[in-house]
């Protein structure tokens, strides 16, 4: 799925429990990993390279991969700041929060 002021996509790729975003030619330039325990899906880390930055790289992939959550019905547990930051920032997905 593509954003609008990049020219990046992001994929779920399970074998290495991550979202990963590319480039058209398919250089990974950001990543959000996971850990999938259940129906809960832990994020740990998200990464974007630095010429990527400022770009909007790091909330495609928080909302690409909050809305395949959301589709999965999936809880989520935000360990990692930049997922849990996004979600404050973006209250529509505070109900995807895993409860306690």
């Amino acid at each position: 799925m593509a954003d609008a002021g990049t020219d990046t996509s992001v994929t779920d790729v399970p074998s290495r429990q991550r979202f990963e975003a590319r480039t058209p030619d398919g250089e990974v330039v950001g990543f959000a990993a996971y850990e999938r325990h259940g129906n809960r899906v832990r994020f740990t880390h998200t990464e974007v390279d630095d010429a990527y930055e400022g770009r909007g790289v790091g909330s495609q992939l928080a909302r690409v991969a909050l809305n395949q959550m959301r589709v999965a019905g999936l809880a989520v547990e935000p360990r990692c700041p930049f997922i849990r930051g996004w979600i404050d920032n973006h209250p529509e997905y505070a109900d995807l929060l895993a409860a306690g």
